[in-house]
């Protein structure tokens, strides 16, 4: 095994002896081993624990961030019903009219539930759950 040499003060010399005494240990070079032993132990030990606070940070920004993609859908929901209504409720022209129109309309919502589609992925059921959900809390 390699030597090292260290200088104690006395004071700290007599706190080894005494603890050798106490503690049990056959020397202090025994007690020494062990206590450098711990030492390097919990430096690794605070290193996993930091590992583990940085996964549990970034898990809970995974949450968030589905969350909030959650909610986006639902806001997608909340337009489309939207929409609807205002396609539905705008003045009514009259006559012959209407029924070009309601086409019209029927065609300019089946364009924009075409395209939000196309940018949306995901259960907007789901995300309106959560939205109503969080709301609550």
């Amino acid at each position: 095994m390699p030597r090292r040499t260290i200088r104690l003060t006395t004071d700290t010399d007599e706190r080894i002896q005494s603890a050798v005494k106490l503690r049990g240990y056959s020397s202090p070079s025994a007690f020494l081993r062990t206590a450098i032993k711990k030492e390097l132990g919990e430096r690794e030990e605070g290193i996993i624990g930091a590992e583990e606070r940085i996964v549990a940070s970034i898990e809970h920004v995974r949450g968030e961030v589905f969350r909030l993609g959650r909610a986006q859908q639902a806001l997608f929901a909340f337009v489309d019903s939207l929409a609807k209504v205002v396609l539905t409720c705008v003045p009514e022209p009259g006559g012959e009219a209407m029924e070009a129109a309601v086409a019209r309309a029927r065609g300019r919502h089946a364009r924009l539930l075409k395209s939000a589609g196309q940018a949306m992925v995901g259960d907007s059921q789901v995300a309106m759950q959560d939205l109503v959900n969080h709301g609550e809390g």
